[in-house]
């Protein structure tokens, strides 16, 4: 085939789920500063460079479009239907990354990005492109991955009350777990190290205890076929 018609672009999108115990779960979205779709709101991505890996393309979009570096980046999917843009055929391979949101308070903008904000996930505006198609996708899979890998420590400080650990499994989740049986399960795994230092109080009865997360320790259980379902 021939022709600028059968041009097939490569791009990245990511999807940066941000989490605080105020604000809840998160989602990082810019606003487009070029059409298609100028001034709508969008996941952060764009188009990979010849002389690029597709994830040094996604955490260079992510630098450039909201200023944010992250640590724990995934693939997701690949999107390819022939007109999900209506430029040219473009097929995108989508990450999701996990953040503590307060540590990305000031954005920036800039390249083709207006803006850079955090959405909470479940009042999200309009998307551009197929990106509501994607974040669904992207939703589905931290949903169920946090069910079986504790994914969820990327989101939490690295000192934290248990009682974090459960909020962020309510909030992601979006339903109630049960407590007793989830703090059992967590502490038989052994991937919680209980540190000599407590919570502050707000008020209501003793503050409890802090806790981290033992890295080496769940590495060497997933090596070993880790058996952790919420």
């Amino acid at each position: 085939m021939s022709g600028s018609g059968s041009e097939i672009k490569v791009a990245v999108d990511a999807i940066v789920f941000g989490y605080s115990k105020s604000e809840g779960v998160s989602i990082l979205l810019i606003q487009r500063k070029y059409p298609p779709f100028k001034n709508a709101w969008a996941i952060p991505g764009g188009f990979v460079l010849p002389e690029e890996s597709l994830e040094e393309a996604v955490r260079r979009e992510l630098s450039e479009e909201t200023g944010i570096e992250v640590n724990y980046l995934e693939q997701l999917y690949t999107f390819g239907d022939p007109d999900r843009d209506p430029r040219k055929r473009v097929i995108s391979v989508a990450y999701f990354a996990l953040v503590k949101s307060s540590q990305f308070q000031q954005l920036k903008a800039s390249t083709d990005a207006e803006n850079a904000q955090w959405f909470n996930f479940k009042s999200l505006p309009s998307l551009a492109f197929d990106h509501k198609k994607i974040l669904n996708m992207a939703i589905e899979r931290v949903r169920t991955k946090i069910r079986y890998q504790p994914i969820g420590f990327e989101l939490l400080d690295r000192k934290f009350p248990f009682a974090d650990l459960e909020n962020l499994y309510i909030t992601l989740l979006d339903r109630d777990i049960d407590r007793r049986n989830f703090y059992k399960k967590v502490l038989a795994l052994g991937i919680l190290d209980e540190t000599d230092e407590y919570a502050k109080s707000e008020g209501k009865g003793r503050p409890g205890k802090m806790y981290q997360f033992n890295k080496k320790r769940y590495q060497e259980l997933v090596k070993e076929g880790i058996n952790f379902e919420i």
